[in-house]
């Protein structure tokens, strides 16, 4: 096995933990600021569920150049300079990740790898060769996202609050309205994991029975739901209204573990293609030493990816899931809930529309909507502000390190 491919699998790891210290830290940071779950069990639960979501539904073909951004005839007469500038990339964008990790700020992981492509392309191949066009749709999704988590979260919250929360006996208004908010959360989340990765496993659920076995689960869960709601709830009028929102909170804690455990399994499942991806390009590329259109992705590097992932979000990403959890706007299970939901709802409406949307950018996005549902006193602006300068800043920053460390690559390796 060649140096070059040696090093890019040690890369890729590197990235692999990265995305779980940052970017998949995010998926439970609603349920660590609701303290339905302590950040200990969140990591645990968060590591399973991605790396779950990684080996068992992860892309097991893909782009040879993570979302066609750079035009890859460029590299037609010399293909090791495109593996080179892969694995540059990569360690570029780990090395962004890293630092934002350190410094707790949420930041796109997919952004960060197009980023460092786009600045090894421009100094390889030229501005001609970048797909601008794919570019500005990343530039697009910087607004996209977080104002459709936000707009989806505040209407949902919002609901919630009116028809539970703010009624006059909300444990008799829970056992009515938590099971309906059950059915929704459930058939959505079952569509939404039929429609991001049961496909890649050949379970060729599509259409109508997507749909009925989506219907199925959520009247399921709905009904045991309704089961605990009623033995959690009393109804009979007598309890003071804080203790009876004690109790609605409580059934909602339940929810928003499911929730949170399955936006990390879809995060697992989507980003671990971009640890992988890049490394699986350059493996390809220095077998057959030309430039392929798509690229098979070996089982074993996707338990490699997977395992990067939980290590990463076990060892360091208790960083950046508290700043999310807790710093942003102050969080409870019902708040979880509809944060979640919203990111769900808005990932699944926006991929099946083709609009650029990010993962990370619509779960801050919807938290920062149910802090906004209670006024705009109750979101940290500070706090967002750093965190909006951090997104901006994503692409520039991964494009110079990717640029810089090529420069390096090339004056004493190659």
């Amino acid at each position: 096995m060649e140096i070059l491919v040696i090093a890019a699998i040690i890369i890729a790891v590197y990235m692999a933990w990265n995305i779980g210290a940052n970017d998949v830290a995010n998926s439970m940071a609603d349920a660590v600021g609701s303290k339905a779950l302590t950040i200990f069990w969140a990591v645990v639960l968060a590591a399973i569920c991605n790396f779950c979501g990684a080996v068992l539904v992860g892309g097991h073909v893909t782009d040879t150049v993570r979302k066609g951004i750079i035009d890859t005839q460029a590299f037609t007469h010399n293909p090791r300079m495109l593996a080179h500038g892969m694995a540059c990339a990569l360690l570029a964008a780990a090395l962004w990740l890293n630092i934002a990790s350190y410094l707790g700020m949420p930041v796109s992981t997919t952004h960060s790898i197009v980023g460092a492509i786009v600045g090894f392309g421009i100094l390889q191949a030229g501005l001609g060769h970048i797909h601008w066009a794919k570019l500005g749709e990343i530039v697009a999704s910087w607004f996209i996202s977080p104002l459709a988590g936000a707009i989806m979260a505040f209407i949902i919250f919002k609901l919630i609050s009116r028809y539970i929360l703010s009624v006059e006996n909300p444990a008799l208004a829970a056992r009515k309205g938590v099971p309906v908010c059950v059915f929704f959360t459930f058939t959505i989340l079952i569509l939404a994991i039929i429609y991001k990765g049961l496909k890649n496993i050949h379970l060729n659920l599509t259409g109508p029975h997507a749909l009925v076995l989506s219907v199925a689960g959520g009247l399921i869960a709905a009904g045991i739901s309704a089961l605990f709601t009623r033995r959690n709830c009393t109804c009979n009028g007598e309890l003071p209204f804080e203790q009876q929102l004690a109790q609605v909170e409580k059934v909602f804690a339940v929810q928003v573990m499911f929730t949170s455990c399955t936006v990390a399994f879809a995060q697992g499942a989507n980003d671990v293609a971009n640890a992988i991806g890049p490394l699986a390009a350059v493996i390809e590329i220095v077998k057959s030493n030309s430039i392929p259109g798509k690229v098979p992705v070996s089982i074993w590097l996707l338990v490699l990816g997977g395992f990067g992932i939980a290590v990463g979000l076990a060892t360091f990403g208790y960083r950046v899931m508290r700043l999310v959890a807790t710093k942003v706007t102050e969080i409870t299970p019902s708040r979880g809930v509809s944060a979640d939901l919203a990111v769900i709802v808005t990932v699944l409406a926006c991929s099946k529309m083709g609009l650029p949307i990010s993962t990370t950018h619509t779960l801050v996005g919807a938290i920062i909507g149910v802090g906004l549902a209670r006024g705009i006193t109750a979101v940290d602006r500070r706090v967002v502000g750093s965190i909006f300068t951090s997104w901006l800043a994503t692409v520039p920053a991964a494009a110079a390190l990717s640029v810089l460390l090529y420069l390096i690559g090339k004056c004493l390796f190659w």
